[in-house]
C-alpha cells in the first residue's frame, strides 16, 4: 500500500515569512559556514602574500606545532576557569527574573529591567573606559580606598593585579550579559499558566513555595538550554573583552583562546597555527554541546537537539 504524502500548501503569509528568513540564513551563510572553508590553510604552511597552491603542504604538522608549545595548557586553563566561573551568571540571571516577577510595581519593574539591560548594549571600548576611570591607579574608586586604608604608595589596581584579573573579568562579564539573560528567564517566568499559581493559592501555598514548586520548575527548560549552550561555547570566551582589558602585567592571567588565536596568528603572523587552534576549538566546542544534550536529556528529560 503506498503511503500518501500530504501536499505543502505554500500560502502568501508563509512565503512572506519564508521570504523574511532570507538575510538571517545569508548572514549564517556568510559569517559562519564560508569561513569554514579556511580551514584548508592549516594543512600548509601558508605566508601572507603567496597563492595557496604556491605553499607546501605540511599535513599536520601545523597542529603538532600549536598544541607542542607548553603555553597554550595555560591559555586553555585559563579559558575553562573563567567560562565555568562564567556560568554563575545564568542562575543569578534567573533569581533576578523571579524577584522581578514578584515585584508589583509596573513602573519600578521597569526601571530596573532597564537599568540592568544597558549595560549589553555597551561596547567593551566604553566598559573598559569606564573600568580605568575608575580601578585604574589614579581612578576615583582607586583613590578613595587609597584614602580610606591610609595606604598611598600602592600601585596595585584591579586592572594590574595578577591574583585578581580572572575574577575581575568574569564579574565585568556577569554585569554586561546578566540584565539580557534575566530578560529571556523572565519571559520564561511569564510564559506559565497562572492558573497553576491560582490552584496553589487555593491549596494555602505561600508565595515561596510558589516558586519553589511552580516558578523554578516553569523556567528550568529554559534554564537548561541556555546551559547547553553556555556549556558548547566553554571555549568561546570572546575576544573584544581581553583585547581591551589584556596588558603585560596580567596578559599570562586571562589570555584565552579567542585572543591567542588572534595573536600567534595576526601579531605573529603564523596563520595556519591559529587556524589549527581555531578548528580543533569547534571540533571540542560541537561535542561538548552534543554530550551536555545527552546527559540532560538522560538526567532531567530535557533537551534542545
Amino acid at each position: 500500500m503506498k503511503r500518501k504524502h500530504k501536499k505543502i500548501h505554500l500560502t502568501r503569509g508563509k512565503i512572506t515569512l519564508l521570504c523574511m528568513t532570507i538575510p538571517s540564513i545569508m548572514f549564517i551563510l556568510v559569517f559562519s559556514y564560508f569561513p569554514i572553508s579556511g580551514w584548508i590553510y592549516s594543512f600548509f604552511d601558508y605566508r601572507i602574500g603567496y597563492k595557496l597552491s604556491r605553499c607546501e603542504f605540511v599535513g599536520l604538522s601545523n597542529f603538532a606545532y600549536a598544541f607542542g608549545d607548553p603555553y597554550i595548557i595555560t591559555v586553555i586553563l585559563n579559558t575553562l576557569v573563567i567560562s565555568v566561573l562564567g556560568l554563575a551568571g545564568l542562575p543569578l540571571a534567573g533569581m533576578i527574573a523571579i524577584l522581578l516577577s514578584e515585584v508589583k510595581g509596573r513602573r519600578f519593574k521597569k526601571t530596573v529591567q532597564t537599568a540592568i539591560t544597558i549595560p549589553n548594549f555597551i561596547s567593551w571600548i566604553i566598559i573598559y573606559s569606564i573600568m580605568f576611570s575608575l580601578f585604574s591607579n589614579d581612578g576615583l574608586l582607586t583613590t578613595i580606598i587609597r584614602g580610606l586604608t591610609g595606604n598611598r604608595d600602592s600601585t596595585v589596581t584591579l586592572l594590574t593585579n595578577p591574583g585578581t584579573a580572572k575574577l575581575f573579568m568574569v564579574l565585568t562579564n556577569i554585569w554586561k550579559t546578566v540584565g539580557y539573560n534575566s530578560i529571556i528567564f523572565f519571559a520564561a517566568v511569564t510564559g506559565i499558566d497562572s492558573q497553576l499559581y491560582d490552584a496553589a493559592s487555593v491549596d494555602g501555598a505561600g508565595r515561596w513555595q510558589k516558586i519553589l514548586h511552580i516558578t523554578i520548575p516553569g523556567i528550568l527548560p529554559t534554564f537548561i538550554t541556555l546551559l547547553i549552550i553556555s556549556v558548547g561555547a566553554i571555549l568561546n570566551n570572546g575576544f573584544e573583552q581581553y583585547y581591551v582589558f589584556v596588558n603585560p602585567m596580567i596578559q599570562k592571567n586571562i589570555e584565552v583562546l579567542d585572543y591567542y588565536v588572534y595573536r600567534i596568528g595576526m601579531l605573529n603572523n603564523d596563520i595556519p597555527a591559529s587556524t589549527a587552534v581555531s578548528m580543533i576549538k569547534t571540533f571540542i566546542s560541537v561535542i561538548l554541546v552534543f554530550g551536555v544534550n545527552k546527559l540532560s536529556k538522560k538526567t532531567l528529560g530535557q533537551s534542545i537537539l
